[in-house]
């Protein structure tokens, strides 16, 4: 959805924040968004080391019982 914006579509968001919340506040929306959008990467790599490492082990434990028989 966000790829089909396109560089017009962002100046048109731009202009219409610019307006709504005012030059002093942008910066400020800015950072928090940013703040947002790195915690929520921050989370998802965790969730996903985490399910990474839990197929691992089990594959482990199937190879380890499949060379015992």
């Amino acid at each position: 959805m966000l790829a089909n914006i396109g560089f017009p579509g962002l100046i048109l968001i731009l202009i219409v924040a610019l307006i709504v919340f005012g030059p002093d506040k942008l910066p400020q929306i800015g950072k928090a968004a940013g703040d947002t959008l790195r915690e929520f990467k921050k989370s998802t790599n965790d969730l996903t080391s985490g399910v990474t490492d839990e197929i691992k082990e089990v594959k482990s434990i199937v190879n380890d019982d499949t060379k015992s028989r």
